[in-house]
């Protein structure tokens, strides 16, 4: 099954190359994208120096995972995304990929906070919010999530009928939510987690960017839960 790699990535030049390698290494892929985020650093170049295809994005993760998803081979079967701060860990891309690849699962998403963390690779309100997320999408749906990780594959064709909107941090979620919802099969495997491998974080690093971005995923919570 052909499998492409989504990398969105916002000024991670000190990151993304062995972010690459690492994907590159597993032999899982079929092709790496890089989509910069709008990147006022050498993101792109290194990315391309590593053999990633790099395409561009105005800022805001969900903006750079749909391009990202626009910019796929037209024989990509499988997607899966990461992170490009060096955070996740690629290795563990066969136990997302496999369980698709074999028909048994649609969406498969990885749980850091069942793996091995580094320590300082999460804070806490990280952890709270998966946590408490997960347990609100189990009474509305019924599904099991631990985590909002962004390490995740999901099949081609069902991800093209979930009808993802959300441009900025509400995108993980809106992805489980609506994966749920449409009744796909979802399984949650344990994955490690690093300490990101360079620059700073848009999230959690800065108490602004904690507070915007948990105000977005609550507004994309309380928007998609009201649809129902």
């Amino acid at each position: 099954m052909n499998v492409s790699v989504v990398i969105p990535a916002l000024n991670e030049e000190e990151p993304i190359a062995g972010v690459v390698r690492e994907c590159l290494a597993t032999k899982i892929p079929t092709e790496i994208i890089v989509v910069d985020n709008g990147s006022d650093d050498r993101t792109a170049e290194r990315a391309r120096e590593a053999g990633a295809r790099v395409v561009s994005a105005p800022r805001g993760y969900g903006r750079a995972c749909l391009a990202g998803i626009r910019a796929l081979a037209p024989e990509c079967e499988t997607v899966v995304f990461l992170d490009g701060d060096g955070s996740d860990c690629p290795e563990f891309m066969n136990q997302l990929v496999d369980p698709i690849t074999g028909g048994t699962y649609d969406f498969v998403i990885g749980s850091r906070t069942r793996g091995e963390r580094e320590t300082g690779s999460m804070n806490f309100q990280q952890v709270f919010a998966g946590r408490l997320a997960g347990w609100l999408m189990s009474i509305l749906y019924d599904v099991h999530y631990t985590d909002m990780c962004p390490f995740r594959a999901i099949r081609r064709d069902v991800l093209e009928k979930l009808p993802m909107k959300e441009e900025t941090y509400g995108w993980n979620l809106e992805m489980q939510m609506k994966s749920a919802r449409a009744g796909l099969r979802i399984l949650e495997v344990p994955v490690n987690h690093r300490r990101r491998a360079g620059g700073v974080s848009k999230v959690s690093g800065t108490l602004r960017g904690t507070f915007v971005a948990g105000a977005r995923i609550l507004t994309t919570f309380v928007k998609i839960a009201m649809k129902l």
